[in-house]
């Protein structure tokens, strides 16, 4: 098998020379630096962490195909993708007058959820341990949340550079709800990809109902919150009154 360090160098070279074509000649210059923001800023965060957290092939393989389908997007701008022309041209018979807007940002949306997904669940499996139910919630709430960020962060940057810029950035195409749309289609792909993620883990992990039910158990029976605060009041009254010897 090819080691890690040359299939993330192969995929890196693929989708540098895709970016870099698809950065010649945008349909609009504007909206293609805005939507290469967010893109940037991501890539140069796996860069950083590459040495101290390097992630599967999968997961590698599942970003770079997100990448690659944003970077369409931002060279044609989302709702200028002329899909139903490459589905003309493999024999499918589509008009995109059957449909009220270009749903090619849906698409995306959707596979935001189902291919981001499993590298976030790689993530907190291996940073912060979770286990069981947690392993499959957690990653579909961080995509939910990221997903209404982006939503958020369109919103802004539509409210400060305004015009056509701020229309083509945003993307709506007259649907006013687009945000929910875009982050439900995002929950729904991050819903299937982790059902499919724990079929397959239930199919193989012997110890899969085992970890599910550990995952569930109450861990502090104690409750948290005014009973956590006094014990916290109390230790600290006791290290003030009593300082250990040698402090003022």
């Amino acid at each position: 098998m090819i080691s890690r360090r040359k299939y993330v160098g192969w995929l890196t070279g693929v989708f540098l020379l895709v970016w870099a074509l698809l950065a010649i000649a945008p349909h609009d210059r504007g909206d293609w630096l805005m939507e290469n923001v967010p893109l940037l800023v991501f890539v140069a965060a796996l860069v950083a962490s590459y040495r101290a957290l390097p992630l599967s092939r999968i997961s590698y393989t599942l970003i770079a195909l997100f990448l690659i389908l944003h970077a369409i997007g931002a060279h044609y701008t989302y709702s200028l993708v002329p899909w139903a022309d490459w589905a003309r041209a493999v024999g499918l018979t589509v008009d995109p007058d059957d449909f009220n807007r270009n749903h090619f940002d849906r698409v995306v949306h959707f596979l935001y959820g189902l291919l981001l997904v499993y590298p976030i669940r790689e993530v907190l499996l291996r940073v912060a341990d979770l286990r069981g139910f947690w392993g499959y919630f957690f990653p579909i709430a961080i995509t939910l949340s990221t997903s209404a960020i982006y939503e958020l962060l369109e919103w802004g940057a539509a409210e400060v550079f305004g015009g056509d810029l701020g229309v083509a950035f945003l993307g709506t195409q007259g649907d006013v709800w687009d945000a929910q749309k875009d982050m439900a289609l995002a929950g729904v792909g991050a819903l299937v990809a982790m059902a499919i993620t724990a079929a397959l883990n239930y199919a193989l992990e012997r110890d899969f109902a085992r970890e599910w039910a550990e995952s569930l158990r109450v861990k502090v029976p104690t409750p948290l919150g005014e009973d956590e605060l006094r014990r916290l009041w109390r230790g600290w009254k006791r290290r003030t009154a009593h300082p250990p010897k040698g402090t003022k």
